[in-house]
């Protein structure tokens, strides 16, 4: 406890700094902004990952009642979450930096950038439901104004579905902890839940509806099925770096909720072989196709990208469903590796949006000409997503389908895998096309050849070139040498099953 405060700093340090960029008129400078937005995000960084080498640590805000104490403790799975947002937050965040020359207000877009970024961590220290809930609303609140950065009719249309989809999403989350507090024996999250057997007794069905609710909200932000519909509106028109992190980490906090609710509050046992597994399991795979399918027929790149998300996300959901310990470690591992993959993949639409403008892929002929580098990461982590060894998603699609495979559920043991391999196959044709169209596609009228020959001579940023680079490396490192990862997640599942 004496040490907890230290869990102030993550949170506060971003937050703080934020609400200069955005009050301070004197840091509105561009280059002032990129100065101070990096220190934040470099020291930050290093803040949290020194705090992930020490004990756990907890730490009481304040209370808003006598019986709701707002706190915060870092436990193992909110160092898990913390330490990949942490990294993620901050190579996104430096590709931004060029990316922003060519929009408007890049202050107030850092500024809420790095408030997110303290809000998250917040989201991650939680150690309550309610702690949870208070974070997930402010970082719902913060991330509106990333998607409607550029102020047109289009982003603040998509900004207020995805307010109004989140808000929706949190009041039945807020609904479900509601009807679940009172079985509470305590606040904290503690593995296994916290139900009291002797009240539950005789309200298991009560207790099934309540969880049912809390995983619809919850799922809202994953972009689960039928909650889906902000995320493919949202991500195309937010900036590119606003759009990877939205795919990549807010996303995950959705998913980071059902975890909670679901092995840290409620406890697997009062919900497997129910009706609600049942339920969830079709809903995930529901999307897990949907999307892919979607994902297939978009032509617009951010667009499919988005689809692809809603897709990928609920890869995540159907193994923390099938709960067991193999299917949980897929879906842990799937957490760190879509993100790392989400955020190349938008990255790359914005650098390419940056330089030509392009935004359809059936314009995309000869880019790997134009921009080779950039071409090179999409192509390897376009791999990593379809799940090709040894990159990074071929590790947690494995673990999900023998999780599956293993699970004896019935047809989900087998339908599962199928729908998993089916997505994958649309994975692969609608982000290889692109592969195809960039280093392979030849085009024969001569106008076009000499705007393309024009186009080669294009010098990418090393601001914006080098995230890309790391995040490919990440795919390729985190595929062939797992074994760091899944050392600690036996820590975490170890107290789970």
């Amino acid at each position: 406890m004496k040490e907890g405060y230290l869990l102030l700093i993550p949170m506060m340090l971003p937050v703080i700094v934020g609400i200069v960029l955005l009050t301070v008129k004197k840091c509105r400078d561009i280059k002032i902004t990129n100065w101070i937005t990096g220190c934040t995000l470099i020291v930050t960084t290093v803040i949290v990952w020194m705090l992930l080498f020490n004990n756990d640590k907890e730490f009481l805000l304040w209370n808003l009642t006598e019986t709701l104490p707002i706190w915060l403790k870092l436990d193992k799975l909110g160092r898990y979450f913390a330490g990949f947002t942490a990294i993620v937050w901050t190579i996104s965040g430096f590709f931004a930096f060029q990316y922003m020359h060519h929009e408007k207000n890049p202050h107030r877009f850092f500024g809420c950038y790095l408030l997110t970024f303290g809000i998250l961590m917040g989201l991650d220290f939680s150690g309550n439901i309610i702690t949870f809930y208070l974070f997930y609303e402010l970082m719902t609140i913060v991330t509106m104004p990333l998607v409607a950065h550029s102020l047109t009719k289009e982003s603040v249309a998509a900004s207020l579905k995805y307010l109004f989809y989140s808000l929706f999403g949190a009041f039945m989350g807020l609904l479900g902890i509601f009807l679940i507090y009172g079985f509470c024996g305590t606040q904290q999250f503690t593995p296994g839940g916290v139900l009291v057997r002797e009240l539950v007794s005789g309200h298991e069905t009560f207790i099934q509806i309540a969880v049912m609710v809390t995983i619809i909200g919850f799922g809202t932000k994953a972009g689960m099925f039928p909650m889906h519909g902000w995320l493919p509106t949202a991500h195309p028109v937010a900036p590119a770096p606003a759009s990877a992190v939205l795919s990549g980490v807010i996303t995950k906090s959705g998913v980071l909720g059902i975890i909670r609710v679901l092995y840290y509050v409620v406890g697997f046992e009062y919900v497997i072989g129910t009706w609600v597994q049942t339920v969830a399991l079709i809903l995930s795979l529901i999307t897990v196709f949907m999307g892919s399918m979607m994902a297939f027929r978009e032509k617009i790149f951010k667009k499919r990208l988005a689809y692809s998300t809603v897709s990928q996300v609920s890869y995540v959901l159907f193994g923390l469903f099938i709960m067991n310990e193999t299917a949980m470690r897929g879906a842990l591992l799937h957490i760190v590796f879509h993100s790392v993959i989400k955020n190349l993949l938008f990255l790359t639409a914005g650098a390419i949006i940056f330089y030509t403008g392009l935004t359809n892929v059936d314009e995309y002929d000869e880019m790997g000409k134009k921009m080779p580098g950039v071409m090179v990461c999409f192509m390897l982590c376009s791999l990593g997503l379809v799940g090709i060894p040894p990159l990074s998603g071929f590790v947690s699609k494995w673990y999900l389908a023998t999780g599956a495979y293993g699970s004896g559920i019935g047809v989900f043991s087998w339908l599962g895998p199928i729908v998993l391999l089916i997505s994958a196959l649309l994975t692969a044709v609608y982000l290889l096309e692109i592969c195809v169209k960039a280093f392979f596609s030849v085009t024969d009228k001569v106008e076009t050849r000499k705007q393309e020959s024009e186009l080669c001579k294009i010098n990418v940023s090393k601001l914006m070139l080098i995230p890309m680079i790391i995040y490919a490396a990440l795919n390729v490192s985190l595929g062939i040498i797992t074994s760091p990862l899944n050392s600690y997640l036996d820590k975490i599942l170890n107290t789970l099953f």
